[in-house]
């Protein structure tokens, strides 16, 4: 399974790190891609973003991932808005192993993973040769053949342990 964080409002590379420490605490993170600034896509009246890719490990459904990672973005302040608009965090579930979802709630892939950067770039760093179930193209490919790679910047690393260290106090 993978995950997609965004935060372009407040401590935008802490608001990523506390969430990823969140997340590594419900679910277990195997991989983190780097930290990306990345332009706005859709509402352009806003914030530049800073997004990175996680592989989480997890024996829980679907649904139950998005009730934890939904909890998360509420504990970390977020806000409902207008779509695409300024957030403290975003989460997005991209996959979930090869299963595809469609429902009002929650749709897996992604629906409009294909089309992002944002997102193709640092899932590429950690899983270029994950296959989209329903595509059956590998993330690498989609990534190389994607627009908007001039709007997605590599600002930093993110390492495993950093995240498991940061203190009660950040969160």
């Amino acid at each position: 399974m993978y995950l997609a964080l965004g935060s372009n409002l407040g401590d935008r590379r802490a608001n990523l790190l506390n969430a990823l420490k969140l997340l590594d605490e419900r679910l277990t993170l195997e991989r983190v891609s780097s930290i990306y600034e990345t332009q706005p896509l859709y509402y352009q009246e806003q914030p530049l973003f800073f997004n990175a890719v996680c592989q989480p490990a997890t024996e829980i459904g679907p649904f139950q991932l998005l009730a934890i990672v939904k909890g998360i973005e509420a504990a970390l302040g977020r806000t409902p808005t207008f779509p695409n608009g300024p957030r403290v965090i975003d989460i997005d579930i991209l996959f979930y192993g090869d299963l595809v979802v469609k429902s009002p709630q929650l749709t897996i892939p992604h629906p409009r993973i294909e089309e992002r950067a944002f997102v193709l770039i640092p899932l590429a760093e950690i899983s270029p040769g994950l296959v989209h179930p329903v595509s059956g193209r590998t993330i690498e490919d989609l990534a190389s053949t994607v627009g908007g790679w001039d709007g997605v910047r590599k600002i930093g690393e993110v390492r495993l342990d950093d995240v498991r260290t940061i203190g009660d106090r950040a969160l």
